[in-house]
């Protein structure tokens, strides 16, 4: 491979070119008062019983309806959150390569350096730092760049929340690689040879306040260096910045989302509140927002071969340490290239 080929030639060469009836009583002569009396008592103890097995009805109709779609509603989600690979489509990720890379040059003025340290083939984990909110541009310049240049037909998957992967569209992210973060979807995906693209920040690095925009923050999750070994795959750091530009990020919510327990419910550690448009104020980013044109960098470090680097049985807490200071130094290298937020 060959670094001094641009991302566009690789796209040239890969082809990167949604029967009731009413109540009616007969009623007898006005003067006839005590039988007009009793056929009005009979008629409305006859209502009263109908209105009550009508209620009764309905009530048993309404729970099996309820259940019924309670039960799809269940099934689509389970499907959803399964890693189901075959879901992506690499003929309709050709298709759009040329218009999200439009999106990518002329709006985030995207930028991906030494895509060259990643594998030619076979199975790898890229671990990146996390940034932007529920929309991620990282993730969309990244994905678009690794496509393009090592061709739309190498496996690639990327992991997501839940509830990214519940939302509406989340089929359009099934077509692209994207499946549930879980340990078990992560095997499946390096098992079948694909390279992988997870998050250890999550929902926590992602939604960070603006002011930590230059900070990388996994929190302390160490599941993907475990993940690696079991695979026995390189970790590729991938580095970003530009992200947390996007928006005006003020705080990740994590009181909030305890408040109203998110965190047990949904697996939500945040509910973040940023400014941002169109909504100003916005809070959770369930919705997305409309990001502003920050310019998006990317960098991709060399592999690190666990074991070969910290023996046949390393200490987790080493190569977490090591990971994040070799991401963070160079996240520093990419910000002290920035002149102004934003403009890059």
């Amino acid at each position: 491979m060959a670094d001094e080929r641009t991302i566009f030639e690789r796209a040239r060469d890969n082809g990167g070119g949604a029967a009731d009836g009413g109540l009616g009583a007969r009623l007898g002569p006005l003067g006839d008062i005590g039988r007009v009396s009793g056929s009005l008592a009979r008629a409305t103890a006859d209502f009263a019983r109908a209105g009550r097995r009508l209620a009764g009805a309905l009530a048993e109709t309404g729970q099996d309806a309820t259940a019924g779609a309670s039960a799809r509603i269940a099934r689509e989600l389970r499907d959803r959150l399964s890693a189901d690979l075959d879901d992506r489509d690499p003929d309709h990720l050709r298709e759009q390569l040329p218009l999200l890379w439009l999106i990518s040059s002329f709006w985030f003025r995207g930028e991906v350096r030494n895509l060259g340290n990643i594998p030619e083939e076979g199975p790898v984990l890229m671990v990146g730092n996390h940034s932007g909110g529920n929309l991620t541009p990282d993730t969309f310049v990244f994905t678009l760049a690794f496509s393009t240049y090592f061709g739309v037909e190498r496996p690639f998957n990327q992991l997501a929340h839940n509830l990214v992967m519940a939302s509406p569209y989340a089929r359009l992210l099934r077509s692209g690689g994207t499946v549930a973060a879980s340990h078990e979807n992560s095997r499946q995906a390096l098992e079948s040879g694909a390279a992988l693209l997870v998050y250890p920040g999550g929902d926590w690095e992602v939604h960070r306040p603006t002011w930590e925009r230059n900070r990388v923050d996994f929190a302390g999750r160490k599941g993907f260096i475990r993940l690696a070994l079991d695979a026995n795959v390189p970790i590729v750091p991938i580095v970003s910045i530009g992200g947390q530009e996007t928006a005006l990020f003020l705080s990740r919510g994590a009181w909030l989302a305890q408040l109203l327990r998110l965190d047990r419910y949904l697996r939500l550690k945040v509910l973040p509140i940023s400014v941002a448009l169109p909504w100003i104020l916005n809070i959770g980013d369930f919705l997305g927002h409309f990001p502003l044109p920050a310019k998006i960098t990317v960098e991709v470090l060399e592999p690190i071969d666990v074991r070969r680097q910290f023996g046949d049985d390393p200490d987790l807490d080493e190569v977490y340490e090591y990971v994040t200071r070799v991401m963070q130094e160079t996240l520093d290298t990419l910000a002290a290239e920035r002149r102004l937020p934003v403009i890059g």
